[in-house]
């Protein structure tokens, strides 16, 4: 069951602050598709494959396979080097170019277990990447060819110098022989006998040069290996970046997620009082009501009990005065004080509908405005406050009816303040105040009593233990936590009966969380609630969530 409810609370929060989180959402995800679609320029890609082969053994075994992917990750190296880069530029025309500079991006690796690599250009213009893509292996073929060659070209050329120099002999002895043959002399016998043994020597020595020639041109053969492009670069059409619809979704996604971040991070660290359930987790009290917001921007335009008595807020100070019947049912309440830890609470207001809808039961209801350093009951009431309380307690006249002044509400009348004193707590407390309430008891059912803030003043204090029951006016998400738990403290040091707390203010919006106090207090509630989640897919959820840990107020 706590489980629910935490996630019901979870839910409360998303629904609060929803529209931080749709406003997030929106600016992440909108600043990231402005800043990736205009203000990064498009990099677009080519690519070309190439094959390394040995060309000595087109029928390569497994080790000249292993021998040929080393050679590829080796040539992947010098594909990146500064002379392929400058040479591919130079034989392109693009001489102004700095290799260095960020125009282009060279990318070259070899694919794993094959022969071949991988050649990829970069940049935000598609044909200089579809230019460099196609030129760069040229360009390195012709590099490694010449580097290769080179390897014996010096060889080769003592051999084929050695070769011209006993072609040469051989031509000038047979050419020696030719002359001695028609001599019959022993001595021309003897010279051409000299002869033919070094026309031999000379044809075996040029037999073994030229074999050595021919070892070194295979060896230079087998040494150079076949670099073949496999699939030639093709003009880019789309670039490769910016990902516009990727950035701009994952942008959106940590928006939303730093939006519920923040939303769970000031609910942490907001040590007010929001719900009726913290009421009793925090204060240890009854949640007498939630009432909602009371629109309107003057004080006197907020008596709704009277003017508006089908109102949903009106039928939450009548499921107030309900609760209060209720929370003492050994005991019969007559005298109550209202009071709140703060000066803003809502307290007067509270106390002058609650006043309303009891005098509407029938009962003879008195207000009584104790607040006599900030009166406010006069101003509700649109009365006159010349004269009041303080009259009454600094005249020995015991007929209190003469400092009563009647409202527009049958049953209901009102004590102000009359003028201020300039010891109020004194006053209150004095043996006049006691039989003032005495006085006042003979005269109605139900006697209200307003006081200054509790944690302001004494006042408070001083009227609690005079009176049956207090109630404390908490209001929805402005007083904090400590000071509730300071003003409960100090009503209960003085034998204060304290019947329970009001959450005034609660939010009727929609985003607030607890909108739904509203509704169960309206007679035609379920059909505005049904309205209200048809709009919502958050309130329906919300809905199908038991509503557990409710005070009688919630019921």
């Amino acid at each position: 069951m706590e489980e629910i409810v935490e996630l019901r609370q979870y839910l409360f929060i998303i629904r609060k602050w929803l529209w931080l989180i749709v406003l997030c959402t929106l600016l992440a995800g909108g600043t990231a598709y402005g800043v990736n679609r205009w203000m990064i320029f498009p990099t677009y890609r080519a690519s070309t494959t190439l094959l390394i082969t040995q060309s000595s053994n087109p029928t390569s075994n497994y080790q000249d396979i292993l021998f040929s992917q080393r050679i590829a990750q080796t040539y992947a190296e010098l594909l990146q080097k500064r002379p392929v880069v400058e040479e591919t530029l130079n034989h392109l025309g693009y001489t102004h170019i700095d290799p260095d500079e960020p125009l282009f991006e060279l990318k070259v690796q070899p694919v794993r277990d094959t022969q071949l690599i991988e050649l990829q250009v970069e940049s935000t213009l598609p044909q200089l990447a579809k230019e460099i893509a196609d030129t760069l292996p040229q360009v390195f073929i012709q590099q490694y060819e010449g580097m290769q060659t080179s390897r014996f070209a010096s060889s080769k050329e003592n051999l084929a110098k050695h070769l011209a120099e006993l072609e040469r002999s051989i031509e000038q002895t047979e050419k020696s022989l030719a002359e001695l043959e028609e001599s019959d002399s022993p001595e021309e016998e003897a010279k051409r006998a000299q002869l033919e043994s070094t026309l031999n020597q000379y044809r075996s020595s040029y037999s073994n040069l030229l074999q050595s020639y021919e070892e070194i041109r295979l060896a230079e053969a087998q040494s150079t290996d076949n670099v073949v492009v496999t699939e030639p670069a093709q003009m880019p059409k789309e670039p490769v970046w910016p990902r516009v619809k990727l950035n701009t979704l994952l942008a959106a996604v940590v928006g939303s997620m730093l939006a519920v971040g923040t939303a769970f991070l000031i609910e942490y660290l907001d040590d007010t009082i929001k719900s009726p359930d913290e009421i009793s987790e925090v204060l240890g009290l009854s949640s007498l009501a939630a009432i909602p917001l009371i629109p309107g921007g003057e004080i006197e335009d907020k008596l709704i009990a009277s003017g508006h008595s089908r109102s949903p807020i009106s039928e939450a100070y009548r499921v107030l005065r309900t609760n209060i019947q209720f929370s003492s049912p050994d005991r019969t309440l007559k005298t109550l004080l209202i009071s709140s830890p703060g000066p803003t609470e809502g307290k007067s207001l509270t106390l002058a509908n609650l006043g309303v809808v009891m005098a509407q039961a029938g009962q003879r209801v008195i207000l009584v405005d104790c607040d006599l350093r900030r009166p406010t009951l006069h101003r509700i009431f649109g009365l006159s406050n010349e004269s009041g309380l303080t009259s009454a307690l600094f005249n020995d006249d015991s007929d209190v009816d003469r400092w009563l002044q009647p409202t527009e509400v049958d049953n209901l009348s009102v004590l102000t303040s009359g003028p201020l004193p300039p010891n109020p707590s004194e006053l209150l407390g004095s043996q006049r105040m006691e039989e003032m309430v005495k006085e006042l008891k003979a005269r109605a059912d139900v006697i209200l009593f307003d006081s200054p803030p509790s944690l302001a003043v004494t006042d408070a204090a001083v009227l609690a233990n005079q009176v049956d029951g207090t109630i404390l006016v908490i209001d929805a998400g402005t007083t904090r936590r400590e000071p509730a738990q300071r003003a409960k403290y100090d009503l209960d040091n003085v034998g204060g009966n304290i019947l329970g707390a009001t959450l005034n203010r609660v939010s009727t919006d929609s985003r607030g969380g607890y909108y739904y106090y509203y509704y169960y207090y309206s007679e035609d509630g379920t059909r505005r609630r049904r309205r209200r989640k048809r709009g919502n897919w958050i309130g329906r959820l919300i809905e199908r969530i038991p509503l557990v840990g409710r005070g009688k107020a919630s019921d």
